[in-house]
């Protein structure tokens, strides 16, 4: 527990040293090219751990809380300005240039989640389609039935699990009917309309695909474990990753989904369990007593195994072909995809803050450092294609963040210099201070709620 805390803070702070030193680079170098005298360029808020001065007078710092950082420039609002120094100041400059000053910061991480994007498209990664199992409800009554792999959305091409639900999630939310495409098991295209217009009144994007009715396919996967979590009744009785779990019991274990189910029901009533693994070939005979787990108010039996990735599926290549693709292209085509990645990336992240503001979709979506954090781990255990899709993501929101009207953001400060093109006049220094007062008021508001949805996350 404490390796896996420590390895999540410390890919956390690497992806933060990478896109806020990105950040602030856009907002130093487009400074530079109009001429503003730049004072400090900091990574990281406090006192500096490491600093260096620069031939230009520029102080190059590294701050001990890597939570941003900042470009101090010379400026007449912050502080006396040399008459020397006064036409490199940021408030002289025209307003268009302190917008392109202001702008090079979010669009330097928007330029960089499409570099990302196209270096893991190059790389390779694999990924699910959206191939559907059982369907039921909304689903099947539209039609869909198992086998059915989702090929677009309203006419618009999709590949992936992630894609299906990101497209498919704001039209979820607004009841709205969608047209489908889909492949057949046997081949054959069709559509069919998707009638989100009946789905339930208690409807949860979270539970989008359990409440429509898509059920994803599942394939048979081996048994094999791949983790063993600490302090568990599995790595107190001495199960390792790697074993092929044979038997539960008088059960006959052959797939994944069976060992969950033989837990329930062999170990119902607080009944011990006895577990026949294969270990390099040599068959071991294992016994514990697996524990009572409340998720998400239901109660399950577990011994802390994951079986997810690496192990081999017992499917046919057909059906392996159909549930599994490596997109992985050339360097050209991977640009395309890059553009593509981020358009859709860019417009479900829109549709969601939408109508999140509008109360259509849950607050629930917003994440904090804590989950961020054991993001940036999982990505970066499974190889560099993932984390460098999981720094896309987190410098796609950063950028986006940024770009909102909130006053102390980016965002804020260009509402302000667009009023003043409008009238002519900077915005009042009254208004400005107020501004602050309601930007502080928002942020501590969005990090309390994310941090309490953290806290859910972890406690559910």
């Amino acid at each position: 527990m404490i390796l896996t805390i420590l390895l999540s803070v410390f890919w956390l702070l690497v992806a933060l040293l990478i896109l806020v030193t990105i950040h602030e680079y856009g907002h130093y170098w487009v400074a530079r090219r109009f001429g503003v005298g730049i004072r400090r360029f900091s990574v990281g808020f406090g006192k500096p751990i490491w600093m260096r001065t620069g031939a230009d007078g520029t102080e190059y710092a590294l701050a001990m809380i890597p939570l941003g950082g900042y470009v101090s420039m010379v400026d007449e609002r912050e502080g006396p300005v040399r008459p020397s120094q006064r036409d490199s100041a940021f408030n002289r400059k025209p307003v268009s240039q302190r917008i392109a000053i202001v702008a090079a910061g979010p669009i330097v991480n928007l330029l960089f989640a499409v570099f990302a994007f196209w270096l893991m498209f190059m790389i390779g990664v694999e990924e699910n389609r959206m191939l559907l199992g059982d369907t039921h409800g909304v689903a099947a009554e539209s039609g869909l039935v198992r086998g059915d792999r989702i090929i677009a959305i309203d006419g618009a091409e999709v590949e992936t699990v992630q894609h299906s639900i990101i497209s498919l999630m704001p039209r979820a939310l607004d009841r709205e009917d969608t047209l489908i495409t889909v492949e057949s098991s046997a081949g054959s295209i069709r559509e069919e309309t998707l009638r989100f217009s009946q789905l339930p009144d208690d409807f949860s994007e979270e539970r989008l695909i359990e409440q429509s009715g898509l059920a994803l396919y599942r394939p048979r996967m081996k048994p094999v474990i791949a983790e063993v979590a600490p302090e568990t009744p599995a790595q107190r009785a001495g199960l390792l990753a790697g074993d092929l779990i044979v038997q539960i019991n008088d059960q006959i274990i052959e797939t994944q989904a069976q060992v969950s189910t033989a837990i329930m029901s062999e170990g119902e009533g607080g009944q011990p369990l006895s577990i026949l693994v294969d270990r390099s070939g040599e068959r071991l005979s294992i016994n514990l007593l697996p524990e009572l787990t409340d998720i998400d108010g239901d109660a399950r039996l577990r011994i802390g195994i994951m079986q997810q990735g690496g192990q081999e599926a017992l499917l046919d290549p057909d059906d392996y072909n159909r549930f599994f693709t490596v997109m992985q292209y050339g360097p050209g085509e991977s640009l395309l995809k890059a553009f593509a990645e981020m358009k859709l990336m860019t417009v479900g992240t829109y549709h969601l803050i939408s109508r999140m503001l509008t109360g259509v979709a849950s607050t629930r979506n917003l994440s904090g450092a804590i989950t961020i954090a054991d993001f940036s781990r999982q990505s970066a255990e499974l190889g560099l294609a993932r984390f460098l899709a999981f720094l896309a993501l987190l410098s796609l929101s950063l950028g986006i963040l940024n770009l909102l009207p909130i006053p102390l953001l980016d965002g804020g400060h260009l509402m302000y210099y667009f009023v003043e093109l409008i009238k002519g006049s900077p915005v009042s220094e009254n208004i400005q201070i107020a501004g602050q007062y309601v930007g502080l008021l928002i942020i501590g508001f969005l990090l309390t709620l994310t941090f309490y949805n953290d806290i859910l996350r972890l406690v559910s």
